[in-house]
């Protein structure tokens, strides 16, 4: 599933979006103007999620919910309110596209004749430098 089917299916009306001011080098603008944003979506109270997702993304993302059962991410990186609000909503929707992704089955493979004989060599090769010590008496 990809992130824009996620944004098409209504996931972002489910966030909810707060701004505060950002931290670190900026002078005024860090001190006046309210840019970073906070987006937090709680997994359990989702509509447009099945359960099945939902089960998903708790058993995937456990590291990133909160206790209160929710996916907190913040964005600081622009100067611009807007900016950043696009940015933590691009990150969330790959995230949970991601989570939500099938894992590819391995396919059981043989090794190769070649590898086989290679591995046979070396273990004859050091077979010999054993056997050659023990006979040095």
């Amino acid at each position: 599933m990809t992130s824009d089917e996620l944004s098409a299916r209504g996931l972002l009306t489910e966030v909810v979006f707060s701004a505060g001011r950002s931290s670190g080098p900026g002078g005024q603008n860090v001190n006046k103007v309210n840019t970073r944003i906070e987006l937090r979506f709680n997994v359990e109270q989702s509509e447009v999620l099945t359960t099945e997702e939902k089960q998903i993304l708790t058993e995937k993302l456990a590291n990133r919910i909160s206790v209160a059962g929710e996916i907190v991410m913040r964005s600081s990186v622009e100067r611009s309110q807007l900016q950043n609000k696009e940015d933590v909503c691009h990150r969330f929707l790959e995230l949970i596209a991601k989570a939500l992704r099938p894992r590819k089955k391995r396919k059981a493979t043989k090794p190769s004749r070649a590898s086989v004989e290679r591995r046979l060599e070396s273990k004859k090769k050091r077979s010999e430098i054993k056997q050659n010590r023990r006979n040095s008496d």
